[in-house]
C-alpha cells in the first residue's frame, strides 16, 4: 500500500473524528475498560440505552478505555452539541436519569456526581477534569489517548497523529530510529530499566537471517494493571511501537505474549491487528517500503515466571515456561535460536511519541539518568486509587499524598515493585522515584505497582502474602528458589501465628541471602526483598509478634479477636450481609452481637463497617 493511501485514510479519519467532536447529536462516552466494567459500567450503559429508547432521544454512545481515576468508575461523559464534554463519576444505573433529564431538557448541568469537563476553556461552576488533584500533577504521554478515544476504532487513533511516527521512520534508515531512542534516554519499563537502544543494538549486530520482536504483556504482579489498561485503552500505540522497534532491529515477525486472563485486552488487540492489515500497516512492503512485518498473539497460561524473558520464550516455543542460564542473552540467541528483542508494553507504547515529537522533547521529562514518564497502578489504603502517569523524579510523598490523597488512617509504608520489590517506610517518602534512588532505598521500580499500606496493615502478614505468591509462582527449576521460598513462608507463618522465636529473624536473613545468591532467575533473586525490607524498617513488629505474641494491627488471625462496640453500632446490618458464618445477629437499628465461636476472623465486617463499630483487639498469647 502506498504512502498516499495511508494519508487518504488519515484524512478520512480526521473528518470522522471532527464529525464526532462536533456531532449535532448528543454523544455519551462510557469508560468500559476492565476497571469500569467491574464497577458496573456495562449495566450503566444498558440503562443509558434504555433511557434513550424510552425518551425517544437520538444520541451516540462511544466506549472508551480507562482515563485513570479508577476510584471514580463507572465514568460517563456527555457532550451536547456546541458544549464541552462533561464527566460524571460513580454513575450507577439508578443515577442515569437524574443526570440526563436536566441535561437533555434544558442543558442544565447538575452538580450531582459531576467530575468536571474535558475541555481547555473555563466554565462557571464546572471545574476542568484534568485539574482534579489526582490528575493535575500527571504528565500523560503514553496514556495520552486512554479514556478519550474508542480503542476499537483505528480512525480515532489515526486522527490523533497515529502511525505518523512509523511513516517518518520508514522514510529514513533504521539506525536513525535507534539513534533517536538512544538520545531520548528511554529505559525498559518492564522493571530492570536497561537502556532500550542498547538491547536493540546487540540484536542488530548479531548476524542472522531472522530476528523476532516480542511484546511482553504477561503482567503478573499483584495490584498491577498498567499494561492491561494501556492495551484496553489504546492498543494501536503499542502496535505502532512494535512496528518502530521491529524496523529498528530488522525483525520481520512480532508476537504479543499476553496472559489469557486479559480477555478484553486480547479482544481489542485482535481487532486492532485486523484493522492494521486492512490499512496496509502489516504484511509485505508496509506503506510501500521494503519493510515487511506481521504480528500474532500468543496467550500465556498465567505463570508469573513467564514474565522472565527466557521462560517467556520457552512458553512461546511450546515448552514448559522455565528460565535458562544466561548468556547467551535473547538479543543474541532467543526465540528458535534467533536474535530476539523482548520489550514491555509501556516501553513500546512510548516509541510513537518519541519518534513523533523528538528525543529532546521526551528527555526533557524525568531526571538525568531516568528520562521520561512512568505509569503506575496506585492501589491500597488510599483515598484516590487508579492508573497514573508521572514524570520520573517525582517523590513518593507527592504520589501518595498529592495524587493519591493520602491514607484514611496513619500511613505506614509503600510497597514498590510488587512481590519482588521493597517496603519503604515513612522516612523514604521524599525519595525521588527513579531507578537509582529506589534501589538505594532498598526497593525497585519494577513494572510499576505501588501498594500503599496504613496502620491497619500488619507488616509480617504483608511479607507473608508476597512470599506466598512468589513461592507458589516458582517454576521449581532451581533449589534455592523452590525450597528456600517455601522455608521463608513457613517461618513467616510461625511468626504470624505467635509461635516464632527470635532466632527466626537470623534464619530469615541468612536464608534470604542464600536465595538471592543462588537462584537462577530474577524471580528467585528478588523474592526475599519484601522480607528483607520489612525486617530492616519494621523489625519491631517482628519482635512484637515473637516476644509479645501480639499483632497490634489486629490482622493475624491467631493473635486477634473481633467484637462489636455497642455504643457505636447503629444496627445498619451491613456487617450481617457480609459475614460468611452468620456470626453476627441482631434486629435492625439496634446494636448487634458477634458470636466469637462462629467468627472465622475473615475481617469482612471490620472492613465494611462505616461507624468503627467493629473492633479488632490484639490478644496476648501467654508464652
Amino acid at each position: 500500500m502506498s504512502k498516499r493511501t495511508i494519508e487518504q485514510y488519515r484524512k478520512a479519519a480526521r473528518k470522522r473524528w471532527d464529525a464526532l467532536v462536533d456531532s449535532p447529536l448528543p454523544v455519551i462516552y462510557i469508560g468500559t475498560a476492565s476497571c469500569g466494567l467491574a464497577a458496573g459500567a456495562g449495566e450503566t450503559q444498558s440503562e443509558v440505552e434504555s433511557y434513550l429508547a424510552r425518551s425517544g432521544i437520538e444520541a451516540r454512545i462511544v466506549q472508551v478505555g480507562c482515563i485513570g481515576p479508577c476510584y471514580l468508575e463507572p465514568l460517563m461523559d456527555i457532550k451536547l452539541p456546541g458544549r464541552p464534554r462533561i464527566s460524571f463519576s460513580n454513575v450507577s444505573p439508578k443515577h442515569v436519569r437524574r443526570i440526563l433529564d436536566p441535561l437533555f431538557t434544558d442543558g442544565e448541568i447538575k452538580s450531582f456526581h459531576l467530575a468536571g469537563h474535558l475541555g481547555d476553556e473555563l466554565i462557571d461552576d464546572v471545574p476542568r477534569f484534568f485539574d482534579m488533584p489526582m490528575l493535575k500533577p500527571q504528565v500523560r504521554i503514553v496514556l495520552r489517548n486512554c479514556g478519550l478515544i474508542d480503542p476499537d476504532e483505528i480512525d480515532h487513533y489515526l486522527a490523533r497523529e497515529g502511525y505518523t511516527a512509523i511513516e517518518r521512520c520508514l522514510s529514513r534508515p533504521p539506525l536513525e530510529a535507534l539513534e533517536t531512542v538512544k538520545r531520548s534516554g528511554l529505559r525498559g519499563r518492564g522493571g530492570a530499566g536497561f537502556p532500550t537502544w542498547r538491547k536493540w543494538s546487540f540484536c542488530r549486530q548479531t548476524e542472522s537471517d531472522q530476528r523476532y520482536l516480542i511484546c511482553n504483556a504477561d503482567e503478573g504482579d499483584p495490584g498491577a494493571f498498567m499494561d492491561r489498561s494501556l492495551i484496553e485503552g489504546d492498543p494501536h500505540c503499542v502496535l505502532e511501537g512494535m512496528l518502530i522497534a521491529a524496523y529498528a532491529i530488522g525483525a520481520s515477525q512480532g508476537i504479543v505474549y499476553i496472559r489469557a486472563e486479559y480477555p478484553l485486552a486480547i479482544k481489542r488487540l485482535e481487532r486492532a491487528i485486523a484493522q492494521m492489515r486492512k490499512y496496509g500497516l502489516l504484511g509485505e512492503n508496509i506503506l510501500g517500503s521494503d519493510f515487511s512485518f506481521d504480528i500474532r498473539i500468543k496467550e500465556g497460561a498465567g505463570a508469573f515466571v513467564c514474565g522472565e524473558e527466557t521462560a517467556l520464550i520457552a512458553s512461546i516455543e511450546g515448552k514448559r515456561g522455565m528460565p535458562r542460564t544466561r548468556p547467551p542473552f535473547p538479543a543474541v540467541e532467543g526465540l528458535y535460536g534467533k536474535p530476539t528483542i523482548i520489550n514491555n508494553v509501556e516501553t513500546l507504547g512510548n516509541l510513537p511519541n518519541i519518534l513523533r515529537e523528538g528525543a529532546e522533547w521526551y528527555s526533557s521529562f524525568g531526571t538525568a539518568t531516568s528520562k521520561g514518564t512512568k505509569t503506575f497502578s496506585l492501589v491500597g489504603k488510599l483515598r484516590r486509587t487508579g492508573l497514573i502517569e508521572v514524570p520520573l523524579g517525582i517523590t513518593l510523598r507527592e504520589v501518595v499524598f498529592d495524587i493519591g490523597g493520602g491514607t484514611l488512617k496513619p500511613f505506614k509504608a509503600v510497597q514498590s515493585g510488587g512481590p519482588s520489590g521493597g517496603c519503604l517506610s515513612e522516612e523514604f517518602l521524599d525519595t525521588p522515584i527513579d531507578y537509582e534512588n529506589l534501589a538505594r532505598a532498598g526497593a525497585i521500580m519494577g513494572s510499576g505497582g505501588l501498594i500503599v499500606i496504613d496502620s491497619d496493615t500488619c507488616i509480617v502478614d504483608t511479607a507473608k502474602y508476597f512470599l506466598t505468591f512468589t513461592q507458589q509462582e516458582s517454576c521449581g527449576k532451581c533449589v534455592p528458589c523452590r525450597v528456600g521460598t517455601r522455608h521463608l513462608v513457613e517461618i513467616l507463618t510461625r511468626i504470624a501465628q505467635g509461635e516464632g522465636e527470635i532466632a527466626d529473624l537470623d534464619k530469615l536473613e541468612r536464608l534470604a541471602g542464600t536465595i538471592q545468591a543462588g537462584s537462577l532467575c530474577a524471580l528467585g533473586g528478588t523474592a526475599p526483598n519484601p522480607v528483607l525490607s520489612t525486617m530492616k524498617f519494621f523489625r519491631s513488629e517482628y519482635i512484637e509478634h515473637i516476644q509479645d505474641r501480639r499483632c497490634d494491627a489486629a490482622v493475624c488471625r491467631d493473635l486477634v479477636v473481633y467484637r462489636i462496640v455497642a455504643d457505636k453500632c447503629t444496627g445498619c446490618r451491613r456487617c450481617v450481609s457480609v459475614c460468611p458464618t452468620d456470626a453476627i445477629s441482631g434486629p435492625r437499628s439496634e446494636p448487634h452481637n458477634l458470636n466469637e465461636e462462629l467468627c472465622i476472623k475473615c475481617r469482612s465486617c471490620y472492613e465494611i463497617c462505616r461507624f468503627d463499630a467493629i473492633a479488632g483487639d490484639a490478644i496476648v498469647i501467654e508464652s
